[in-house]
């Protein structure tokens, strides 16, 4: 296991090769945490890394870790291995995000690529670290979400699109569930564990060109949105949907207890997870309110 100070936060980001989740990444070392920066191939690691060593960040601040979301049995290991190697995480941020083109991709686990990536993947691995996450003195799960999610349905039953596809459509069905996400786990979470979700605006990414169309505002200011969530000293509405800095409503679905506890019901199957005693009685308590 490494040994770091204790009282140091271990924080994992992932999508953090790039755009919003490097910048996120770069500024949670700024702060003083340990940052596992989250990649999808060795490549984007080693080229991630590169850059945020030259930025004249203390470099033991960074850890790197590959997996491809496309694989769960990859959310699996990347788990396995952060508990390992670093004993906790302290702060889960749930970056990563792709939208697809017009040509409908499935992976090796039978899903549309966007869902699994954007959302299944991220739901394993809150699950994944689930109790490290309770056990932190300020355990955080900070989402990134987007508006777009306000358009979208689950579409229960074709979670996975099987039936059409449509990229902006699945990337805001992605973005709906991850969204959901976060009311599941608030409602779930307990001692000091806390989640949220963000859209932090339209930014100049790749990703959201294609969504918004437009080039938008700088990264910088998109990361600014997601780390005043992620600092142990933010006072949070647990569950909460953020627009930027403002409070804001999410959909009517995320907000409807039924829907985001079936949701939550039909993730578990999709990713074959069963879950520790612990975490069952909280849910089946969540699911009795």
């Amino acid at each position: 296991m490494l040994t770091h100070a204790r009282t140091r936060r271990v924080a994992l980001v992932t999508g953090a090769t790039h755009g919003i989740g490097y910048q996120v990444a770069r500024g949670l070392a700024e702060d003083g945490a340990t940052v596992i920066v989250h990649a999808r191939t060795h490549e984007d690691a080693y080229l991630a890394m590169s850059g945020l060593l030259e930025s004249g960040v203390d470099p033991l601040l960074f850890r790197s870790e590959v997996a491809d979301f496309t694989r769960l049995s990859d959310v699996r290991a990347l788990a396995a291995r952060i508990i390992s190697e670093h004993g906790r995480v302290d702060l889960l941020v749930n970056n990563a995000a792709v939208i697809g083109d017009t040509r409908r991709v499935v992976t090796g686990d039978g899903y549309e690529s966007t869902f699994q990536v954007n959302y299944l993947a991220h739901y394993l691995l809150t699950r994944l670290l689930w109790r490290s996450l309770r056990d932190a003195p300020h355990g955080r799960v900070v989402s990134v979400s987007s508006a777009v999610h306000r358009g979208a349905h689950v579409g229960w039953g074709e979670s996975d699109r099987s039936t059409r596809h449509a990229p902006v459509a699945a990337y805001a069905q992605s973005k709906l569930a991850l969204t959901m996400l976060t009311q599941a786990v608030a409602t779930r979470a307990s001692g000091g564990m806390t989640a949220v979700s963000v859209h932090p605006g339209v930014i100049a990414t790749g990703t959201m060109r294609r969504v918004y169309g437009t080039y938008g505002a700088p990264v910088a200011d998109g990361a600014e949105a997601v780390l005043r969530l992620c600092a142990a000293s933010s006072a949070v509405r647990n569950g909460g949907y953020y627009e930027g800095r403002m409070l804001a409503m999410p959909s009517a679905l995320a907000q409807d207890p039924g829907s985001v506890d079936r949701l939550w019901r039909l993730s578990a199957r999709m990713a074959h997870f069963a879950g520790d005693p612990a975490e069952q009685a909280a849910t089946t308590l969540a699911s009795a309110r």
